[in-house]
């Protein structure tokens, strides 16, 4: 064989490489709905008593972030991801709501609180996670 010809045939297989391997690196990865769901129960215990119902919107907002990184999404902070993520939200003022919310629960640890706006939080969380397929789609009786 031509020299010429190996030496082509090495340089668009190694490119070739190359591609799939960008390729594999930047593509979103699969979500675990399972683990997701997991958590989004544990989550949900936080729920029944008031006292540690700013522990529900912060492991809410940990849990979003986290499907957001594994997506893909790009941004430094959680709020650049969410930006990165808007189009895919149905509900993005719901998102950003709870977003605030849990930055002033960890901003100041001795807010109140009212339970309306929990609830809201939770389910614009919830809504965002389905949204970005690491919670499964349809309707669930518990918040």
């Amino acid at each position: 064989m031509n020299v010429v010809l190996i030496g082509g045939i090495i340089l668009g297989v190694t490119v070739l490489f190359i591609i799939i391997i960008i390729g594999f690196r930047y593509t979103p990865k699969r979500l675990s709905k399972d683990k997701f769901t997991l958590k989004w129960k544990e989550l949900q215990t936080y729920c029944k008593d008031k006292s540690t119902w700013k522990d529900a919107i912060v492991k809410a907002d940990s849990l979003l972030d986290s499907a957001l990184k594994k997506r893909k999404y790009k941004g430094k902070r959680m709020g650049e991801r969410m930006v990165s993520a808007q189009r895919v939200f149905t509900n993005n003022d719901a998102v950003w709501f709870a977003h605030n919310l849990c930055k002033k629960v960890v901003n100041d640890p001795e807010i109140r609180i009212k339970e309306n706006d929990v609830k809201s939080a939770l389910v614009g969380y919830r809504q965002a996670l389905r949204d970005v397929g690491a919670l499964p789609n349809g309707e669930s009786k518990e918040t």
